[in-house]
């Protein structure tokens, strides 16, 4: 597959409410980017991550991955190529033990018993939760859910991930360590979310997405430092680039 390239075209979705979630939204995110899709409630950061998969089909224009549209036919492409994790590690945690969930996309996939449990073993490994492979997942702290869910996606070894929400009910300490897991992640990175901390640490872009159509697209820094743009999409700068309230000046933080 041609460097991965993710690809959105005048995507547009309507809902079957008659809700318009997504009015012509295009766009190109390339290989080795991370990629922060930020937005008020209702501004349609879910809906587009859902399309990058497959799990909604676009009421007009097209989302391409790599050489393939994402299309009914090429489902099973695009899934190899693309993980998802969802906001609620329960929507992908359903087997009787960490380590069925991690082996079930794998085994779906087709590779033999001893290259999934070495892709199990591995994932696992890979966010520090080999310990857990045998607890039932309902026994599991948010923060191991995350981690987990998280082992589910990187067994099938896609070349992108595509996050909603990853630090929603995590606590400060699960939530760096996520933060710092994902840092280490040499993948593609699209992640839908409201933490802009998170943002400045992890990603060099951020498209902003507004009543379901691009405000902004562009480096993190200058998104951020765009204070018109933030109101009118309903945004606040991340609190560490705001100025102090005592010596007005800013602590930038890190830039992904």
């Amino acid at each position: 597959m041609s460097h991965h390239i993710v690809a959105a075209d005048r995507l547009s979705f309507t809902y079957p409410d008659g809700t318009r979630a997504l009015r012509e939204v295009s766009f190109s995110i390339h290989h080795g980017e991370a990629v922060a899709v930020i937005g008020a409630n209702g501004a349609g950061k879910s809906t587009l991550l859902l399309h990058l998969n497959g799990c909604l089909a676009p009421t007009e224009g097209a989302v391409r991955v790599g050489d393939y549209p994402v299309t009914q036919g090429t489902l099973p492409e695009i899934r190899r190529t693309v993980g998802m994790i969802f906001q609620d590690p329960d929507d992908q945690l359903f087997m009787p033990t960490v380590a069925e969930d991690v082996a079930f996309g794998p085994l779906n996939l087709g590779f033999p018993p001893d290259e999934v449990a070495q892709r199990v073993d591995a994932a696992l490994t890979a966010v520090d939760a080999l310990h857990l492979r045998g607890k039932p997942p309902y026994r599991l702290s948010g923060g191991e859910k995350r981690r987990v869910a998280i082992a589910t996606v990187m067994a099938m070894a896609p070349d992108i991930l595509v996050m909603d929400e990853p630090t929603t009910g995590l606590d400060p300490f699960a939530r760096r360590q996520l933060i710092e897991l994902l840092a280490r992640f040499s993948h593609t990175k699209i992640i839908a979310t409201h933490d802009l901390e998170l943002v400045t640490a992890l990603c060099g872009r951020v498209i902003v997405l507004h009543e379901g159509t691009i405000a902004a697209d562009g480096p993190t820094k200058d998104v951020f430092n765009d204070d018109a743009l933030l109101e009118r999409c309903r945004l606040e700068q991340p609190p560490s680039l705001r100025p102090c309230p005592l010596c007005g000046g800013k602590d930038n933080g890190p830039q992904g």
